[in-house]
C-alpha cells in the first residue's frame, strides 16, 4: 500500500489537480494562517516558541516562525507553527477527530521556504499530503480513537511527512521509505487529556514526519508492508489488518483496506475537507448554522422558543469519543456544550468568530435557552449534519436537517468567512487583504513563501 500511495505522489503533477482541488488547497492554506495569526498571541503559541527557543539555542535557523519572524531549524519552525495553528481554533477538519491542514500546511511551507519552491509545486504538495493521509484515515478514525489514539496526531505524521516530501520532490523510493518510517513515528494518546493533561498533538507530527522524510533522504529503507502487514500500521492502530472496525460513523463493521488507494487521482476525498470557522469542536459549529437558518426561514423569535431537540450521530454527543470521553463531556447543558452553541444559533443566529464558548459574559438567553435543548444520539444521523427541530410555545414545530456539507465551500467563500478574524490579530486589515490575495493567486507565485512573509508583524 505504501509503494502505491508513493508511485502516485511522485508521479502527481500540478496539471493533475482538478480546478476544485487547487481551490480547496488555496482555502485550507488561508485557513491555516488565519488560525496562526489569532493564535500567536496565545499562551500555547508563546510555550511553544520558549520551548523551540532552549531546545535549539545556538542552532542555526533556515525556516521562519510565522507572524513571530524568528528563524529556526525545519523541525523547530514547523513545530511552533504547528503549536500556533492549534491555539488559534481556525483548523480544518476531516470526518470530524483529524485537523489535516495543523501539520500538513506547516511542513508544507517549511519546505516550500527552504526548497525556494513556487506556488504550483506547494499545492501540488499540500493536494497529494491531504488526499494520501485522508484515505488512510478515512473508515478508521472512530476504531484508532476508541483503542486509546488520538487519529488527528496519528495520521497527521504522514500527511506532513507527504507534503515535505512532495514540495521537495523526493523520488517513489524515497516517499515509499518515508510512509514506512512514519509507522514507527506516529502517535498521539487520548489519555493524558482526560486525566488533567494537555497533548502536544500535531505540532510532535509535524517533526516526526519531517525526521521521517530526512531519514529517507539517507537511503534507510522503510519497508514494503508496513501499513498493511500482519505487524504494521493497521494492525497495530486499527486492532487488526482485516479491516475490522470496532467503532464507526454510521455502524459499519468492516473497511476494505484496498479502497485506500483505488481510484486516485480520480476521486478526492480532499474535497470533503470542511473548515472549522468557530473555534470549538467541529460538530458544534453545525448547530449554530442549521439552527439559525432554521430562524431565519421561519422568522422564529427567541423568546417564542419552548425548546430544541437535534438528533446527531453518536460519536458527536462525546468529546473526542464515547469510548473516552473527556471528563466535563457528559451531555449536560453547559458554556462550550453543544447545547450552548445551538441556543447561540437561536438567540444570535451565529457565533463570534474570536470566542471559544468558555470565556463568560454570554446573553442570558442563551444560558437559559440551552437547558432546554436536547441531544438524541443516532447511529445513521451523518456527521456534522444534525436534524434539528424547534418546538415553539404556540405548538407548532419547524425542522431543518443539516446536509453535513455546511462548511464545504470554496475559496470565495472562506476568504468573505474568514475576514471575521481581522479585529483579533496583531496584522493590519489591509495587510490581511494581501495574504488572502496571495493565497487566491498561489499558482502564480515564483516562491510560495510570500505567504510567510505576510503574516509578519
Amino acid at each position: 500500500m505504501s509503494r502505491q500511495l508513493a508511485r502516485w505522489v511522485a508521479n502527481l503533477r500540478y496539471e493533475d489537480l482538478p480546478p476544485a482541488v487547487v481551490d480547496r488547497a488555496k482555502g485550507v492554506t488561508l485557513q491555516a494562517l488565519a488560525s496562526a495569526l489569532v493564535g500567536a498571541s496565545m499562551p500555547a503559541a508563546k510555550e511553544a516558541l520558549n520551548l523551540m527557543r532552549e531546545e535549539e539555542a545556538g542552532a542555526g535557523g533556515v525556516a521562519t516562525i510565522l507572524v513571530d519572524g524568528t528563524r529556526m531549524t525545519k523541525a523547530g519552525a514547523a513545530f511552533v507553527n504547528a503549536e500556533m495553528i492549534l491555539a488559534g481554533g481556525k483548523w480544518d477538519t476531516f470526518r470530524m477527530l483529524t485537523h489535516p491542514g495543523t501539520a500538513i500546511i506547516p511542513a508544507g511551507l517549511v519546505a516550500a521556504e527552504v526548497e525556494g519552491a513556487s506556488g504550483k509545486d506547494y499545492i501540488t504538495g499540500i493536494a497529494a499530503a491531504y488526499e494520501a493521509m485522508e484515505r488512510m484515515a478515512a473508515d478508521f478514525i472512530p476504531t484508532v480513537m476508541a483503542r486509546g489514539f488520538h487519529p488527528g496526531p496519528v495520521f497527521a505524521t504522514f500527511g506532513a511527512a507527504i507534503a515535505a516530501a512532495k514540495v521537495t520532490k523526493r523520488t517513489e523510493d524515497q516517499i515509499n521509505d518515508t510512509i514506512g518510517h512514519c509507522v514507527s513515528l506516529a502517535a498521539g494518546n487520548v489519555e493524558g487529556g482526560r486525566s488533567g493533561g494537555r497533548a502536544v498533538r500535531e505540532g510532535t507530527s509535524v517533526r516526526n514526519g519531517l525526521l521521517a522524510v530526512a531519514i529517507a533522504k539517507q537511503g534507510i529503507p522503510g519497508g514494503e508492508t508496513t501499513l498493511e502487514g500482519e505487524a504494521g500500521f493497521y494492525h497495530s492502530y486499527a486492532g487488526n489488518n482485516a479491516g475490522k472496525l470496532t467503532y464507526s460513523f454510521t455502524g459499519q463493521t468492516r473497511a476494505s483496506l484496498d479502497a485506500i488507494t483505488e481510484g486516485l487521482g480520480a476521486d478526492w476525498l480532499f474535497l470533503e475537507t470542511l473548515y472549522r470557522i468557530y473555534s470549538t469542536s467541529g460538530y458544534n459549529i453545525a448547530h449554530v448554522d442549521v439552527t439559525a437558518k432554521l430562524c431565519e426561514e421561519n422568522d422564529i423569535k427567541p423568546e417564542d422558543v419552548e425548546r430544541v431537540e437535534a438528533v446527531v450521530n453518536w460519536l458527536e454527543t462525546q468529546y473526542p469519543s464515547p469510548a473516552f470521553p473527556t471528563p466535563g463531556t457528559d451531555g449536560l447543558a453547559r458554556a462550550g456544550s453543544t447545547h450552548y452553541f445551538s441556543a447561540y444559533g437561536v438567540v444570535e443566529r451565529g457565533f463570534p468568530m474570536l470566542r471559544t464558548g468558555r470565556e463568560g459574559g454570554d446573553p442570558p438567553a442563551v444560558l437559559d435557552l440551552m437547558t432546554r435543548v436536547a441531544l438524541i444520539p443516532s447511529h445513521t444521523q451523518t456527521l456534522f449534519g444534525p436534524k434539528v427541530t424547534i418546538y415553539t410555545k404556540d405548538g407548532k414545530s419547524y425542522t431543518r436537517e443539516g446536509s453535513g456539507r455546511e462548511f464545504i465551500w470554496d475559496f470565495d467563500e472562506e476568504a468573505r468567512r474568514i475576514r471575521g478574524v481581522v479585529a483579533g490579530i496583531p496584522i493590519p486589515a489591509a495587510q490581511f487583504d494581501q495574504l488572502i490575495s496571495a493565497c487566491g493567486r498561489l499558482q502564480g507565485l515564483t516562491r510560495a513563501d510570500r505567504l510567510i512573509q505576510l503574516t509578519l508583524t
